[in-house]
């Protein structure tokens, strides 16, 4: 069965790639995603970073055409960062160790979209992020008040589509966030670190 699944699957997106419609000037694609993501802080002072943690992001991306190899891709993400086994004291003074800080955000990359392959259906985009802090929890308490309220960075994803029909086209997409900026408000600089795996469907 699983051979069988498997072929399928390979004729499936040979198929696709051969019927893929490729996009010229002018031309506009949306899509909606979503996926996991795997992310950790690196201390910008020693270069160390911490245990990751795992979240998911969802969104959706505009994807406007320069010629059939270049666009301007514009998303819009909802983005849980974060890292695992930090540390917290309570308000009354007591450390509690093992503590998982999960960071929720708006993200906003604006990325150059470079489309390679014969049809196209690979693509590489790279350009900078802002992300905007909704929320901050760890062990249960709410720190957004230690937290800045922005992340700005630098975002890569790789990925590629199979036309599932006329319109539409479904991609597997694999991606990383570096921070640039410190988030927390004061004390050493403290940058996100974020790779995510995510699946979608422009049209």
């Amino acid at each position: 069965m699983k051979k069988i699944l498997t072929t399928l699957l390979i004729v499936l997106g040979f198929y696709g790639v051969a019927s893929a419609q490729v996009k010229e000037k002018g031309d506009t694609e949306f899509g909606i995603t979503a996926g996991l993501n795997t992310a950790y802080v690196t201390d910008g002072n020693s270069g160390e970073n911490t245990d990751a943690t795992t979240g998911f992001n969802a969104g959706v991306s505009g994807d406007f055409y320069f010629s059939n190899r270049w666009s301007l891709k514009v998303k819009v993400l909802y983005d849980q960062k974060g890292w695992g086994n930090g540390f917290i004291t309570d308000d009354q003074g007591n450390e509690l160790d093992g503590v998982d800080f999960k960071l929720n955000y708006i993200t906003i990359p604006v990325m150059a979209n470079w489309h390679f392959g014969m049809h196209r259906n690979w693509y590489l985009d790279f350009g900078p992020y802002v992300g905007i802090l909704t929320s901050a929890k760890a062990g249960g308490f709410d720190v957004k008040d230690s937290f800045a309220t922005t992340d700005v960075g630098f975002r890569v994803d790789l990925g590629v589509k199979f036309p599932i029909s006329d319109k539409a086209k479904f991609f597997i997409e694999i991606g990383g966030q570096g921070g640039g900026t410190n988030i927390f408000k004061d004390g050493s600089t403290v940058q996100n670190e974020t790779s995510s795996l995510n699946v979608g469907v422009n049209f």
